[in-house]
């Protein structure tokens, strides 16, 4: 797999998980505490983790592939 298909799919991976942890977050802090806040550490970091980690694996199930 190319850098940029690597980048790009980061990039994806990144704002996917960062909307989606942010609004469970959100409803999490809103149900449990009556607080409507988002916890954006916690977003950032898994977004940061998720994005690296799912495109360096779909790159290596790639290379197995054509090899």
């Amino acid at each position: 797999m190319k850098f940029g298909k690597i980048v790009i799919n980061f990039i994806g991976t990144f704002i996917l998980v960062l909307i989606v942890s942010s609004v469970v977050s959100f409803f999490w802090n809103l149900i449990f505490y009556g607080t409507g806040q988002f916890d954006w550490e916690t977003s950032f970091r898994l977004a940061i983790i998720f994005g690296i980690v799912i495109p360096w694996i779909m790159a290596k199930d790639r290379n197995k592939k054509e090899n």
